[in-house]
Protein backbone atom coordinates (compact mmCIF):
# COMPACT_ATOMS: atom_id res chain seq x y z
CA UNK A 1 0.00 0.00 0.00
CA UNK A 2 1.27 3.86 -0.53
CA UNK A 3 -0.13 6.81 0.16
CA UNK A 4 0.37 10.13 -1.44
CA UNK A 5 -0.72 13.46 0.34
CA UNK A 6 -4.64 12.65 0.55
CA UNK A 7 -5.12 10.26 -2.56
CA UNK A 8 -4.55 6.38 -1.57
CA UNK A 9 -4.07 3.67 -2.80
CA UNK A 10 -3.34 0.14 -2.87
CA UNK A 11 -2.84 -2.97 -5.74
CA UNK A 12 -5.45 -5.79 -5.08
CA UNK A 13 -3.48 -8.10 -2.68
CA UNK A 14 -7.32 -9.34 -1.09
CA UNK A 15 -7.81 -12.96 -0.97
CA UNK A 16 -9.76 -14.64 -3.64
CA UNK A 17 -13.22 -16.36 -3.40
CA UNK A 18 -14.41 -18.92 -5.60
CA UNK A 19 -15.55 -15.88 -8.07
CA UNK A 20 -18.98 -17.17 -8.27
CA UNK A 21 -20.23 -13.89 -9.27
CA UNK A 22 -18.36 -12.39 -12.66
CA UNK A 23 -20.30 -15.30 -14.22
CA UNK A 24 -23.87 -13.14 -13.26
CA UNK A 25 -21.71 -10.44 -15.93
CA UNK A 26 -21.35 -12.38 -18.73
CA UNK A 27 -21.19 -10.78 -22.33
CA UNK A 28 -24.64 -13.24 -22.66
CA UNK A 29 -26.28 -11.86 -19.91
CA UNK A 30 -25.27 -8.09 -20.76
CA UNK A 31 -26.55 -8.86 -24.21
CA UNK A 32 -30.24 -9.76 -22.51
CA UNK A 33 -30.49 -6.45 -21.11
CA UNK A 34 -29.03 -4.54 -24.04
CA UNK A 35 -31.72 -6.07 -26.26
CA UNK A 36 -34.65 -5.40 -23.57
CA UNK A 37 -33.28 -1.35 -23.56
CA UNK A 38 -32.87 -1.53 -26.85
CA UNK A 39 -36.95 -2.32 -27.01
CA UNK A 40 -37.41 1.38 -25.37
CA UNK A 41 -38.45 4.37 -27.66
CA UNK A 42 -36.31 6.64 -25.66
CA UNK A 43 -32.98 4.70 -26.45
CA UNK A 44 -29.95 5.65 -28.20
CA UNK A 45 -26.50 4.36 -27.78
CA UNK A 46 -24.71 7.42 -25.50
CA UNK A 47 -21.55 8.63 -26.96
CA UNK A 48 -18.05 7.24 -26.48
CA UNK A 49 -16.52 10.39 -27.00
CA UNK A 50 -12.37 10.47 -28.20
CA UNK A 51 -10.47 12.84 -26.44
CA UNK A 52 -7.25 13.23 -28.25
CA UNK A 53 -5.82 16.71 -27.66
CA UNK A 54 -6.05 15.29 -23.52
CA UNK A 55 -4.45 12.57 -24.49
CA UNK A 56 -1.15 14.15 -26.23
CA UNK A 57 -1.12 16.60 -23.65
CA UNK A 58 -1.43 13.85 -20.69
CA UNK A 59 1.01 11.42 -22.41
CA UNK A 60 -1.13 8.78 -23.05
CA UNK A 61 -2.05 6.44 -26.44
CA UNK A 62 -5.20 7.55 -26.06
CA UNK A 63 -8.09 8.30 -23.96
CA UNK A 64 -12.01 7.61 -24.16
CA UNK A 65 -15.24 9.11 -21.84
CA UNK A 66 -18.27 7.03 -22.25
CA UNK A 67 -20.72 9.78 -21.69
CA UNK A 68 -23.82 8.59 -19.47
CA UNK A 69 -25.34 12.27 -19.43
CA UNK A 70 -27.42 11.57 -22.76
CA UNK A 71 -28.90 8.53 -21.39
CA UNK A 72 -32.89 8.79 -21.84
CA UNK A 73 -32.88 12.00 -21.31
CA UNK A 74 -31.90 11.61 -17.39
CA UNK A 75 -28.50 12.87 -17.36
CA UNK A 76 -27.34 9.66 -15.54
CA UNK A 77 -26.83 6.21 -16.42
CA UNK A 78 -28.76 4.60 -13.66
CA UNK A 79 -32.16 3.98 -15.32
CA UNK A 80 -30.04 1.05 -17.15
CA UNK A 81 -29.88 -0.76 -14.01
CA UNK A 82 -33.80 0.32 -11.98
CA UNK A 83 -35.68 -0.49 -15.90
CA UNK A 84 -34.10 -3.97 -16.53
CA UNK A 85 -34.43 -5.07 -12.37
CA UNK A 86 -38.32 -3.97 -12.60
CA UNK A 87 -38.59 -6.03 -15.93
CA UNK A 88 -37.25 -9.36 -14.76
CA UNK A 89 -39.03 -9.40 -11.73
CA UNK A 90 -42.36 -8.65 -13.59
CA UNK A 91 -40.78 -11.55 -15.88
CA UNK A 92 -40.56 -13.65 -12.66
CA UNK A 93 -43.71 -13.03 -11.49
CA UNK A 94 -45.88 -13.79 -14.63
CA UNK A 95 -43.87 -16.56 -15.48
CA UNK A 96 -42.15 -14.89 -18.65
CA UNK A 97 -38.16 -14.64 -20.15
CA UNK A 98 -37.10 -10.85 -19.73
CA UNK A 99 -37.07 -11.19 -23.38
CA UNK A 100 -41.16 -11.56 -23.82
CA UNK A 101 -41.63 -7.98 -22.44
CA UNK A 102 -39.84 -5.53 -24.27
CA UNK A 103 -41.35 -1.71 -23.09
CA UNK A 104 -44.24 -2.32 -25.67
CA UNK A 105 -45.41 -5.59 -23.85
CA UNK A 106 -44.77 -3.93 -20.13
CA UNK A 107 -46.58 -1.29 -20.76
CA UNK A 108 -49.45 -2.70 -22.30
CA UNK A 109 -53.05 -2.81 -20.76
CA UNK A 110 -52.86 -6.35 -20.98
CA UNK A 111 -49.80 -6.97 -19.03
CA UNK A 112 -51.28 -5.03 -16.26
CA UNK A 113 -54.38 -6.53 -15.96
CA UNK A 114 -51.41 -9.49 -15.72
CA UNK A 115 -49.45 -8.22 -13.33
CA UNK A 116 -51.89 -5.51 -11.08
CA UNK A 117 -49.88 -2.92 -9.58
CA UNK A 118 -46.18 -2.77 -7.16
CA UNK A 119 -44.66 -0.16 -5.08
CA UNK A 120 -41.35 -0.19 -5.82
CA UNK A 121 -39.13 0.98 -2.94
CA UNK A 122 -35.49 2.44 -3.30
CA UNK A 123 -33.12 4.75 -1.18
CA UNK A 124 -30.71 7.41 -3.30
CA UNK A 125 -28.53 9.90 -3.26
CA UNK A 126 -30.16 10.91 -6.49
CA UNK A 127 -29.64 9.43 -9.94
CA UNK A 128 -30.23 6.00 -8.97
CA UNK A 129 -33.95 7.07 -7.48
CA UNK A 130 -35.09 8.91 -10.53
CA UNK A 131 -34.44 6.19 -12.48
CA UNK A 132 -36.33 3.22 -10.47
CA UNK A 133 -39.17 6.75 -10.64
CA UNK A 134 -38.87 6.95 -14.50
CA UNK A 135 -39.13 3.43 -14.74
CA UNK A 136 -41.73 3.00 -12.83
CA UNK A 137 -44.01 6.17 -13.70
CA UNK A 138 -43.76 5.04 -17.74
CA UNK A 139 -44.60 1.62 -16.48
CA UNK A 140 -47.54 3.02 -14.65
CA UNK A 141 -46.47 0.99 -11.35
CA UNK A 142 -46.09 2.71 -7.70
CA UNK A 143 -42.88 4.26 -6.42
CA UNK A 144 -41.25 5.34 -2.94
CA UNK A 145 -38.17 7.09 -2.41
CA UNK A 146 -36.09 7.83 0.54
CA UNK A 147 -33.06 10.26 0.44
CA UNK A 148 -30.86 11.12 3.01
CA UNK A 149 -29.49 13.89 4.82
CA UNK A 150 -27.72 16.62 2.80
CA UNK A 151 -29.66 15.75 -0.42
CA UNK A 152 -30.59 19.00 -2.13
CA UNK A 153 -33.65 20.03 -3.26
CA UNK A 154 -33.07 19.89 -7.35
CA UNK A 155 -32.46 15.56 -7.00
CA UNK A 156 -35.66 15.49 -5.07
CA UNK A 157 -37.76 17.46 -7.28
CA UNK A 158 -36.38 15.90 -10.28
CA UNK A 159 -37.89 12.33 -8.56
CA UNK A 160 -41.12 14.31 -7.76
CA UNK A 161 -41.45 14.79 -11.39
CA UNK A 162 -41.60 11.16 -11.34
CA UNK A 163 -45.01 10.66 -9.56
CA UNK A 164 -43.06 9.23 -7.14
CA UNK A 165 -43.49 9.54 -3.08
CA UNK A 166 -40.04 10.99 -2.40
CA UNK A 167 -38.73 12.34 1.29
CA UNK A 168 -35.20 13.39 2.33
CA UNK A 169 -34.32 11.68 5.93
CA UNK A 170 -32.05 12.77 8.52
CA UNK A 171 -30.55 9.53 8.00
CA UNK A 172 -27.28 8.83 6.32
CA UNK A 173 -27.57 6.89 2.56
CA UNK A 174 -27.18 3.13 4.32
CA UNK A 175 -29.86 3.90 6.89
CA UNK A 176 -31.92 4.97 4.08
CA UNK A 177 -31.69 1.93 2.70
CA UNK A 178 -32.58 0.03 5.73
CA UNK A 179 -35.75 2.57 6.07
CA UNK A 180 -37.03 1.41 2.85
CA UNK A 181 -36.16 -2.47 2.64
CA UNK A 182 -38.34 -2.56 6.15
CA UNK A 183 -41.17 0.06 4.44
CA UNK A 184 -41.09 -2.65 1.08
CA UNK A 185 -41.64 -5.92 3.51
CA UNK A 186 -44.42 -3.83 5.50
CA UNK A 187 -46.78 -3.31 1.88
CA UNK A 188 -48.63 -5.15 -0.02
CA UNK A 189 -46.97 -5.86 -3.02
CA UNK A 190 -44.23 -3.78 -1.93
CA UNK A 191 -40.66 -4.70 -3.99
CA UNK A 192 -37.30 -2.98 -3.03
CA UNK A 193 -35.30 -2.29 -5.97
CA UNK A 194 -31.83 -1.31 -4.61
CA UNK A 195 -28.34 -1.09 -6.40
CA UNK A 196 -26.70 -2.64 -3.49
CA UNK A 197 -26.88 -6.21 -2.13
CA UNK A 198 -26.64 -8.08 1.59
CA UNK A 199 -27.07 -11.73 2.35
CA UNK A 200 -30.71 -12.58 1.45
CA UNK A 201 -30.77 -9.46 -1.00
CA UNK A 202 -29.13 -10.32 -3.74
CA UNK A 203 -31.04 -11.04 -6.96
CA UNK A 204 -32.27 -7.82 -7.63
CA UNK A 205 -29.13 -6.22 -6.84
CA UNK A 206 -27.80 -8.60 -9.52
CA UNK A 207 -30.37 -7.37 -12.27
CA UNK A 208 -29.54 -4.27 -11.86
CA UNK A 209 -24.98 -4.45 -12.31
CA UNK A 210 -26.77 -6.88 -15.49
CA UNK A 211 -28.31 -3.93 -16.60
CA UNK A 212 -25.52 -1.51 -16.25
CA UNK A 213 -23.80 -3.73 -18.77
CA UNK A 214 -25.53 -2.24 -21.22
CA UNK A 215 -23.12 0.79 -21.52
CA UNK A 216 -20.24 -1.67 -21.40
CA UNK A 217 -20.99 -3.49 -24.17
CA UNK A 218 -21.56 -0.26 -25.49
CA UNK A 219 -18.33 1.09 -25.19
CA UNK A 220 -16.54 -2.57 -25.76
CA UNK A 221 -18.24 -2.27 -29.45
CA UNK A 222 -17.62 1.46 -29.98
CA UNK A 223 -13.88 0.92 -29.07
CA UNK A 224 -14.01 -1.91 -31.46
CA UNK A 225 -14.79 0.10 -34.35
CA UNK A 226 -12.59 3.11 -33.71
CA UNK A 227 -9.80 -0.10 -33.74
CA UNK A 228 -9.11 0.25 -29.64
CA UNK A 229 -8.67 -2.64 -27.14
CA UNK A 230 -8.50 -0.66 -23.50
CA UNK A 231 -5.52 -0.87 -21.84
CA UNK A 232 -6.51 0.73 -18.58
CA UNK A 233 -10.32 1.05 -17.34
CA UNK A 234 -10.86 3.50 -14.29
CA UNK A 235 -14.66 3.17 -12.98
CA UNK A 236 -15.94 4.78 -10.32
CA UNK A 237 -17.19 3.14 -7.22
CA UNK A 238 -20.32 3.89 -4.42
CA UNK A 239 -21.44 0.77 -3.31
CA UNK A 240 -19.45 -1.03 -6.64
CA UNK A 241 -22.41 -1.89 -8.55
CA UNK A 242 -21.19 -0.15 -11.69
CA UNK A 243 -17.86 -0.64 -11.02
CA UNK A 244 -18.40 -4.25 -10.53
CA UNK A 245 -20.59 -4.41 -13.85
CA UNK A 246 -18.17 -3.00 -15.45
CA UNK A 247 -15.12 -5.03 -14.16
CA UNK A 248 -17.05 -8.33 -14.45
CA UNK A 249 -17.93 -7.07 -18.26
CA UNK A 250 -14.71 -6.73 -19.35
CA UNK A 251 -13.36 -9.73 -16.94
CA UNK A 252 -15.14 -12.02 -19.20
CA UNK A 253 -14.69 -10.23 -22.24
CA UNK A 254 -11.05 -10.26 -22.44
CA UNK A 255 -10.50 -13.79 -19.79
CA UNK A 256 -6.97 -14.03 -21.02
CA UNK A 257 -5.40 -10.88 -20.57
CA UNK A 258 -7.76 -8.04 -19.52
CA UNK A 259 -7.15 -4.27 -19.00
CA UNK A 260 -5.89 -2.69 -16.00
CA UNK A 261 -8.93 -1.72 -14.08
CA UNK A 262 -9.37 0.32 -11.42
CA UNK A 263 -11.65 1.40 -8.61
CA UNK A 264 -12.25 4.80 -7.69
CA UNK A 265 -14.07 5.91 -4.78
CA UNK A 266 -14.39 8.84 -2.29
CA UNK A 267 -11.91 9.83 0.45
CA UNK A 268 -15.25 10.00 2.64
CA UNK A 269 -17.20 6.96 1.81
CA UNK A 270 -14.17 4.74 0.81
CA UNK A 271 -15.16 1.57 2.20
CA UNK A 272 -13.98 -0.56 -1.04
CA UNK A 273 -10.43 0.85 -0.70
CA UNK A 274 -10.87 0.07 3.09
CA UNK A 275 -12.13 -3.71 2.89
CA UNK A 276 -8.86 -3.94 -0.48
CA UNK A 277 -6.54 -2.63 2.61
CA UNK A 278 -7.80 -5.41 5.35
CA UNK A 279 -7.11 -8.11 2.83
CA UNK A 280 -8.71 -10.91 3.83
CA UNK A 281 -11.65 -10.53 1.84
CA UNK A 282 -14.48 -9.33 4.22
CA UNK A 283 -15.32 -5.75 3.99
CA UNK A 284 -15.46 -3.09 5.86
CA UNK A 285 -18.06 -0.50 6.46
CA UNK A 286 -17.66 2.94 6.92
CA UNK A 287 -20.35 5.31 8.90
CA UNK A 288 -20.94 8.38 9.47
CA UNK A 289 -22.41 11.27 7.48
CA UNK A 290 -19.78 10.25 4.17
CA UNK A 291 -19.59 14.55 3.52
CA UNK A 292 -18.67 14.60 -0.08
CA UNK A 293 -19.51 16.27 -2.85
CA UNK A 294 -19.78 13.20 -4.82
CA UNK A 295 -23.22 12.33 -3.49
CA UNK A 296 -23.87 9.38 -5.90
CA UNK A 297 -20.68 7.80 -4.79
CA UNK A 298 -21.74 8.31 -0.19
CA UNK A 299 -22.07 4.95 0.55
CA UNK A 300 -20.47 3.18 3.18
CA UNK A 301 -21.63 -0.74 2.89
CA UNK A 302 -20.39 -2.19 -0.19
CA UNK A 303 -22.93 -4.74 -2.35
CA UNK A 304 -21.78 -8.26 -1.93
CA UNK A 305 -22.45 -9.70 -5.33
CA UNK A 306 -19.98 -6.71 -6.44
CA UNK A 307 -17.23 -6.93 -4.11
CA UNK A 308 -16.82 -10.74 -4.93
CA UNK A 309 -15.95 -9.46 -8.62
CA UNK A 310 -13.99 -6.85 -7.71
CA UNK A 311 -11.69 -8.82 -5.04
CA UNK A 312 -11.47 -11.38 -7.39
CA UNK A 313 -10.39 -8.53 -10.75
CA UNK A 314 -10.10 -5.41 -10.03
CA UNK A 315 -6.33 -4.33 -10.28
CA UNK A 316 -6.00 -1.43 -8.01
CA UNK A 317 -8.74 0.84 -5.35
CA UNK A 318 -7.85 4.38 -5.07
CA UNK A 319 -9.69 6.56 -2.38
CA UNK A 320 -9.86 10.25 -4.07
CA UNK A 321 -10.48 13.60 -1.99
CA UNK A 322 -13.17 16.18 -3.57
CA UNK A 323 -10.53 18.02 -5.32
CA UNK A 324 -9.86 15.68 -7.57
CA UNK A 325 -13.33 15.64 -8.77
CA UNK A 326 -14.04 19.22 -8.55
CA UNK A 327 -10.74 19.11 -10.98
CA UNK A 328 -12.20 16.04 -13.18
CA UNK A 329 -15.64 18.42 -13.77
CA UNK A 330 -13.36 21.55 -14.80
CA UNK A 331 -10.94 19.28 -17.36
CA UNK A 332 -14.18 17.99 -18.89
CA UNK A 333 -16.21 21.07 -18.84
CA UNK A 334 -12.98 23.29 -20.69
CA UNK A 335 -11.53 21.20 -22.97
CA UNK A 336 -8.03 20.69 -24.68
CA UNK A 337 -8.51 22.91 -28.12
CA UNK A 338 -10.18 20.24 -30.37
CA UNK A 339 -11.95 18.06 -27.97
CA UNK A 340 -15.50 17.59 -27.14
CA UNK A 341 -16.64 19.15 -24.19
CA UNK A 342 -18.42 16.64 -21.55
CA UNK A 343 -20.14 18.11 -19.01
CA UNK A 344 -19.17 15.64 -16.37
CA UNK A 345 -20.67 15.69 -12.40
CA UNK A 346 -18.94 15.18 -9.51
CA UNK A 347 -20.04 11.62 -8.74
CA UNK A 348 -18.91 11.03 -12.53
CA UNK A 349 -16.00 13.33 -13.16
CA UNK A 350 -13.66 11.70 -10.23
CA UNK A 351 -11.47 9.20 -12.30
CA UNK A 352 -10.58 11.89 -14.92
CA UNK A 353 -9.65 14.14 -12.32
CA UNK A 354 -7.27 11.08 -10.86
CA UNK A 355 -6.11 10.41 -14.79
CA UNK A 356 -4.88 14.02 -14.96
CA UNK A 357 -3.26 14.13 -11.18
CA UNK A 358 -1.33 10.76 -12.12
CA UNK A 359 0.18 12.10 -15.68
CA UNK A 360 1.27 15.43 -13.89
CA UNK A 361 1.87 15.83 -11.00
CA UNK A 362 5.28 14.22 -9.67
CA UNK A 363 4.04 13.05 -6.23
CA UNK A 364 2.13 10.34 -8.14
CA UNK A 365 4.82 9.03 -10.03
CA UNK A 366 4.42 5.56 -7.60
CA UNK A 367 0.47 5.21 -8.70
CA UNK A 368 1.34 5.92 -12.06
CA UNK A 369 4.32 3.35 -12.01
CA UNK A 370 2.38 0.71 -10.33
CA UNK A 371 -0.60 1.16 -12.43
CA UNK A 372 1.37 0.85 -16.02
CA UNK A 373 0.28 3.99 -17.25
CA UNK A 374 2.15 5.80 -19.98
CA UNK A 375 2.78 7.07 -23.29
CA UNK A 376 1.04 3.37 -24.63
CA UNK A 377 -2.01 2.86 -22.48
CA UNK A 378 -5.15 3.38 -24.22
CA UNK A 379 -7.52 4.37 -21.43
CA UNK A 380 -11.36 4.15 -21.09
CA UNK A 381 -13.30 6.82 -18.12
CA UNK A 382 -16.88 6.68 -17.64
CA UNK A 383 -18.81 9.77 -16.64
CA UNK A 384 -21.84 8.70 -15.04
CA UNK A 385 -23.99 11.63 -14.48
CA UNK A 386 -24.18 15.18 -16.11
CA UNK A 387 -24.68 18.09 -14.34
CA UNK A 388 -27.62 16.46 -12.13
CA UNK A 389 -27.19 19.27 -9.64
CA UNK A 390 -27.15 22.29 -11.87
CA UNK A 391 -26.22 24.46 -8.80
CA UNK A 392 -23.60 22.66 -7.19
CA UNK A 393 -22.15 22.19 -10.76
CA UNK A 394 -21.78 25.77 -11.17
CA UNK A 395 -20.31 25.71 -7.55
CA UNK A 396 -17.74 24.13 -8.81
CA UNK A 397 -16.49 24.95 -12.43
CA UNK A 398 -17.44 28.92 -12.29
CA UNK A 399 -16.85 29.29 -8.39
CA UNK A 400 -14.07 26.99 -7.77
CA UNK A 401 -15.39 24.95 -4.89
CA UNK A 402 -12.73 22.27 -4.06
CA UNK A 403 -10.25 24.06 -5.95
CA UNK A 404 -7.31 22.16 -4.07
CA UNK A 405 -6.61 19.48 -1.62
CA UNK A 406 -6.25 22.44 0.93
CA UNK A 407 -10.07 23.19 0.41
CA UNK A 408 -12.34 20.66 1.70
CA UNK A 409 -15.85 20.31 1.36
CA UNK A 410 -17.83 20.84 4.50
CA UNK A 411 -21.10 20.33 3.76
CA UNK A 412 -24.63 21.67 1.89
Amino acid sequence: MSSTGTIKWTLNNIAKSDDKQVQNMSVEEMEKASNFHKSFPQYEVTPLTRLSGLADHLGLRRLYVKDESYRFGLNAFKVLGGSYAIARYIAQQTGKDVSEIPYNVLTSEKLREEFGQATFFTATDGNHGRGIAWAANKLGQKCVVRMPKGTTQTRLENIAKENATVTIENLNYDDCVRMAAKEAENTEHGIMVQDTAWEGYEEIPTWIMQGYGTLAMEADQQLAEDGCRPTHIFIQAGVGSLAGAVVGYFANRFKENPPVMVVVEANAADCLYRSAMQGDGSRVDVTGDMLTIMAGLACGEANTVSWDILRNHADAFVSCPDWVSANGSRIYGAPVKGDTQVISGESGSVTMGLVHALMTKPEFRDIKEALKLDGNSEVLLVSSEGDTDPDRYREITWEGLCGSDKEPFAGI
